[in-house]
């Protein structure tokens, strides 16, 4: 694990602003499948088949099996150590927001409490004809494709699929909390996947001081200003204590 320096330390303790730019790598550590890589649920399925609106209408039954498997897979599964350090964090700054590209509401479980999810929560739904939302609750007992007890339509996940624009709302407050970031960390991401990976350098050109968090260097290593290379669950954590261990002596 890449020690910390001197100087992220500094910047980080005086920060009154602080955004975490998440991607597949930091829920990968809780066990959450990758859609890329050797491994990845991408390798055994065709995207086109079941992400996307045209598929999901034409094909309704096979997207929704497929869908509440993932949902059962994420459902057993828990936020790990760095989900949690960057939950704590909220304790040390005025502003720590999260930005997601993840649809598993790991954070949110793990206690942070602003979150923008760029991509979806797969733990919501709504119905494609009336915008009804759903819980999982209501509908993960039905073994065909759920239709919505007000119109009858159909109720897909409420993530953001192939071909479907970023949600709107989430997406500005995402590049303003960019634009007011001291210190950007951007963990477990490539960075390549536009628009979301231009949120960095948004906080780049604002004066943020961005901090690159993954398991080996990416595209975007070289435009970081420090470079962790190791596990965000045991990054996070050392960070945390580093940083706060006066203040965490007495919670």
């Amino acid at each position: 694990m890449t020690q910390c320096s001197t100087r992220l330390i500094s910047k980080l303790k005086d920060a009154q602003s602080v955004v975490v730019f998440t991607g597949a790598g930091i829920s990968a550590e809780s066990g959450v499948p990758t859609f890329r890589g050797n491994d990845g649920l991408w390798t055994k399925f065709k995207p086109e088949e079941l992400a996307n609106v045209d598929a999901f209408i034409r094909n309704p039954e096979l997207v929704w099996e497929w869908y509440k498997h993932r949902k059962q897979i994420i459902a057993s599964i828990q936020p790990n150590a760095g989900h949690y350090a960057l939950a704590r964090m909220e304790q040390f700054h005025k502003h720590v927001t999260v930005i997601t590209q993840n649809i598993d509401n790991l954070h949110r479980r793990a206690g942070s409490t602003t979150v923008h999810e760029l991509h979806g929560n797969i733990e919501h739904n709504y119905c494609i004809d009336c915008g009804k939302y759903f819980d999982d609750q209501e509908i993960m007992n039905h073994d065909r494709a759920p239709r919505c007890s007000a119109c009858n339509g159909l109720i897909r996940p409420d993530v953001v699929w192939f071909g479907e624009l970023l949600p709107v709302e989430e997406w500005n407050e995402s590049v303003t909390a960019a634009e007011r970031a001291e210190v950007f960390f951007s963990i477990g991401t490539s960075a390549v996947v536009y628009p979301a990976a231009s949120l960095p350098m948004i906080a780049r050109r604002a004066g943020a001081y961005i901090v690159e968090i993954n398991i080996e260097p990416t595209e975007f290593s070289s435009r970081a200003d420090e470079v962790l290379l190791g596990k965000s669950g045991e990054i996070l954590p050392h960070l945390l204590e580093v940083c706060y261990q006066s203040a965490l002596k007495h919670i």
